[in-house]
């Protein structure tokens, strides 16, 4: 299997959907601009967003992959299937009950976790509204995203690459042909999460019937397997809760705030998962089944060397977007967000917030490749520990910051946070022996940082050559906008060619 090409196919899906979820937000930002409505459904729909990553893109992946792993390549297609109906029994059970939890108990949870909307009470009836609604998307995705897990370890990338399309396409369709047809219209929006979460499952079932891992979930708790996971389950689940209750508390941080700040934070996280997903997300996306196999066959060789390939291609690729977000962040949102109800002021609201997670981009797609080496190994407690510790000083940074920066001061504490929890993932990786940096490193970094530094004068210099931003139809400041990104591109990667940085040297075949 080509990893470079494989990368390419997760990467162009992704990027497809992010293109598309760009769309998705320019419209909620043009219908209802950042404002109490808004906060209210951007607080509805991020706990359920939280608690998939914990139940399924975080804990239960990490703890579950590994396992699967070791079943496809050790113990046939037979056992593989029927641990994968125990393993989709136990995690529907817990989901069914996590749902009916959070159903009943939404104003409890809206008093928690933004206390600062029970005033003016619309702004918390709204919000408890649309929790119960978006609550059951929680269930949908997970096992949606079971689906996805299964079908990267066959290294079938695309198809849950593209799945969260599926979202964006039914939130754009219901925003503008059904958000009329509600009182308030952002009602639409809270359907369209839980109709987006029925296509994303239904959509993978018939592939994994494809590969033959199409099963009815079962319940057996007696079985090896279950227990297996169950037992990752414990320390990753605390890990990955970690990372999600600081962004919790930063919720209730930027629920006192001025009304706009949590959606300013929304409107600029949605920038910054850009390069965070189409790289970051699809790096681990594929490192971690390669690295499980690495691990369950013993080839520890070659586990070290595809840590060393991830590694460069972050540097390579994260880099210069992280200093490119930075320094066009302004003509970002102003292209794709102010118009309509998004005013001038909340730009630059955004592109304040904006700017401080850019801090972070480099460490936040660092972790996507570092911590899937831990968990490969079935070693769940070291991120862990680290995650605490970040979570502790992301804490003592949202103190120090709030106050000077408001919600930028927010946004920089994750964003240095992401970077110290990635230095300290790869410090670990060093100490244990597990990784071994590749020749030509040192050369590496200088040629990449020149082909930065020029990237970013010609940046620089085009944006402010360019007409005002705020001026103009959307087209027109899509086509500025393309004209710059391209400039900034054509200098990044010229510059690399000039310096003897090759493409075909990042290709990376495994069995």
């Amino acid at each position: 299997m080509n990893l470079l090409k494989s990368l390419a196919t997760v990467s162009s899906m992704t990027l497809f959907s992010r293109i598309l979820g760009f769309i998705r937000d320019a419209i909620i930002a043009r219908y209802f601009g950042a404002g109490m409505a808004t906060d209210a459904f951007f607080v509805a729909f991020k706990l359920p967003n939280l608690l998939r990553r914990i139940f399924a893109e975080g804990a239960f992946s990490q703890a579950f992959v590994p396992i699967l792993a070791e079943y496809k390549s050790q113990q046939g297609d037979e056992a593989t299937q029927t641990f994968i109906a125990y393993v989709s029994g136990l995690l529907t059970l817990i989901l069914a009950l996590v749902t009916a939890v959070g159903v009943i108990a939404a104003p409890i949870v809206i008093y928690i976790t933004a206390p600062g909307f029970t005033e003016p009470v619309e702004k918390f009836e709204l919000a408890v509204t649309m929790l119960r609604i978006t609550f059951p998307y929680i269930f949908l995705i997970s096992l949606a995203s079971l689906a996805g897990a299964i079908l990267n370890t066959w290294n079938r990338f695309s198809v849950p690459a593209f799945a969260p399309t599926l979202l964006n396409i039914s939130m754009i369709g219901f925003t503008l042909l059904a958000s009329p047809y509600f009182h308030p219209p952002v009602l639409a929006l809270a359907i369209s999460v839980l109709v987006g979460g029925v296509l994303q499952l239904l959509y993978q079932l018939p592939y994994l019937k494809q590969i033959g891992m199409l099963v009815l979930p079962r319940i057996n708790l007696h079985d090896t397997g279950v227990w297996r996971v169950l037992k990752q389950m414990g320390p990753a689940l605390l890990g990955v809760s970690v990372g999600q209750i600081s962004l919790i508390i930063n919720t209730i941080f930027a629920s006192f705030l001025i009304s706009g700040s949590v959606s300013w934070m929304y409107y600029a996280d949605r920038l910054m998962e850009f390069p965070a997903g189409v790289l970051g997300v699809a790096l681990g996306t594929i490192l971690l089944p390669s690295l499980s196999r690495c691990i369950s066959t013993g080839d520890h060789q070659q586990y070290s060397q595809l840590l060393d390939w991830g590694l460069r291609l972050c540097i390579l690729l994260a880099l210069p977007a992280t200093v490119a977000l930075g320094v066009i962040s302004r003509p970002l949102i102003a292209t794709l967000f102010e118009y309509g109800e998004f005013t001038l002021t909340d730009t630059l609201m955004t592109q304040q917030a904006l700017v401080a997670y850019s801090f972070g981009l480099l460490g936040l797609i660092l972790i996507k490749v570092l911590a899937p080496a831990f968990y490969s190994r079935q070693d769940i407690k070291t991120p862990v520990n680290i995650a605490i510790i970040t979570l502790i000083l992301t804490q003592v940074m949202n103190l120090m910051f709030i106050g000077p920066l408001k919600h930028a001061g927010l946004s920089l504490s994750i964003g240095l946070a992401a970077c110290f929890n990635a230095a300290l993932l790869f410090w670990q990786l060093r100490k244990k022996e597990l990784y071994q940096p590749q020749s030509g490193w040192w050369l590496f970094l200088i040629k990449v940082t020149i082909a930065v530094i020029s990237m970013a004068i010609v940046l620089w210099f085009t944006m402010h050559w360019l007409p005002a931003w705020s001026t103009g139809s959307m087209l027109s400041r899509l086509g500025r906008l393309l004209i710059l990104v391209m400039a900034g591109i054509i200098t990044y990667f010229s510059a690399l060619y000039l310096l003897g940085v090759k493409l075909k040297q990042f290709v990376k075949r495994i069995a």
